[in-house]
């Protein structure tokens, strides 16, 4: 059962998000929180597996209310709902550490399969974003005032060749199944190699995975 903790400031929102959610049967609605700094409190208590959370709310927004969930170190894991479809919020809130970003009007079971990815430790972002948060990612990278190359990154240290050739083709975008088909490789093996680079860098998710390799320089921006 995928415990969710709901934050919106619109009761009408909450309420028709709680129907939804409550029709399934792997799924409950622990709790409701009507700003970021309520939302923060509550998961302190409920620990929901995933948070539907608002970005725009009264008080404490959703993008600082995700960074202080994930800085609690908590399991809980932040889906981004929101009627707002503009990259700086997604770039923010994925940044925050958030694991997915959706927007409000995405059909019901797009949301479900959502809050289900997310819990299982998956990604989720609205295809419409895909492409322009990564050009806003890259516009955001600082650039080096120097040529000389960068000095290894310690969270690449513990990696294998091969995890670090899947961490950088992460970083590309591929898929699992994209990944097995172009290195040859079992779909079962990648999925492995997938966990242990996640396990080994620290990385909560695949959105994360992407944000790091970019950080680390494996992928460059086109």
């Amino acid at each position: 059962m995928t415990t969710v903790l709901i934050a919106d400031d619109q009761p009408m929102q909450r309420f028709g998000f709680r129907i939804l959610l409550e029709s399934q049967d792997d799924m409950t609605v622990v709790g409701e929180a009507s700003n970021g700094a309520e939302a923060v409190r509550l998961v302190d208590g409920l620990r929901p597996d995933v948070i539907l959370m608002d970005i725009r709310m009264p008080g404490l927004d959703g993008i600082e209310a995700t960074h202080r969930v994930i800085a609690t170190g908590a399991r809980t894991r932040v889906l981004i709902v929101t009627t707002f479809d503009l990259d700086e919020y997604a770039y923010d809130g994925l940044r925050a550490g958030a694991s997915g970003f959706l927007v409000k009007d995405a059909q019901p079971e797009e949301l479900l399969a959502g809050i289900r990815a997310v819990a299982a430790g998956d990604a989720v972002v609205a295809p419409s974003l895909t492409r322009r948060l990564l050009d806003t990612y890259i516009h955001h990278l600082p650039t080096s005032p120097t040529h000389e190359p960068p000095a290894e990154d310690p969270r690449l240290a513990a990696l294998t060749d091969r995890e670090r050739e899947i961490l950088t083709v992460i970083g590309q975008g591929w898929t699992n199944t994209e990944i097995a088909t172009r290195l040859h490789l079992a779909e079962s093996t990648v999925k492995t190699h997938v966990s242990r680079v996640l396990a080994k860098t620290g990385a909560r998710d695949r959105v994360q995975a992407v944000i790091l390799a970019y950080d680390t320089q494996l992928v460059a921006p086109a």
